[in-house]
């Protein structure tokens, strides 16, 4: 066989990153618009909220400042609030009851839910935050504890630059048609399952 053969695997790998980078640079040559973006994490899976949480982080690394409202969850003692609490730009609101199955009040949680989404409104009309979190916010509409068209008519009227996440599972179809990114992260394999408890620094 001819050494200089064009079909050896090298030449064959070349052409074919060739032709990918050709596409992929298309792409990002048509992506000109610049404005805040809205995305949803969603599925049964473990990590939405962690993604959100790295997130931050990013947002931190470029300087930017960021909001963080938790719905449902009642919990200051976790590893990313603990950390998260300490950087000059964040403003961290934990204004849940605890999940629904511990509370047992619907009420409760629904006065809760009213209350974080007032903070999550002032948030929403803040142009110095750049980021904003909203943690389990998609249990409030599950459980009708918020009405879903003022929740998408806030959300659109955010100004234009802000970026905002939603975590939480079941995210209504409103909510996804609204979003620019959506991102479902579903279960495989969990250790709880296996009789192994909630780990500090993997789980909270």
């Amino acid at each position: 066989m001819n050494p200089e053969s064009p079909n050896k695997p090298e030449d064959k790998h070349l052409d074919r990153m060739q032709r990918k980078k050709a596409v992929v640079d298309e792409k990002i040559a048509q992506a000109s618009i610049e404005r805040g973006v809205l995305l949803v994490h969603t599925g049964t899976g473990k990590g939405k909220s962690s993604s959100a949480f790295g997130l931050v982080a990013r947002s931190l690394g470029h300087g930017y400042s960021v909001g963080v409202v938790q719905f449902v969850k009642s919990r200051s003692d976790t590893g990313e609030e603990a950390f998260f609490r300490n950087q000059k730009n964040v403003s961290w609101h934990v204004m849940g009851e605890g999940f629904t199955w511990e509370t047992q009040d619907k009420e409760k949680d629904a006065a809760a839910a009213r209350k974080a989404w007032q903070q999550a409104r002032i948030f929403l009309q803040d142009p110095s935050i750049n980021l904003l979190v909203l943690d389990e916010l998609t249990y409030a509409f599950k459980y009708q504890w918020l009405d879903l068209a003022e929740a998408l008519a806030d959300l659109a009227a955010r100004p234009t630059m802000q970026h905002v996440v939603i975590t939480g599972r079941g995210a209504p179809e409103g909510l996804i048609s609204a979003a620019d990114t959506v991102s479902e992260i579903n279960v495989v394999k969990h250790a709880f399952k296996a009789g192994i408890k909630a780990m500090p620094g993997v789980e909270f």
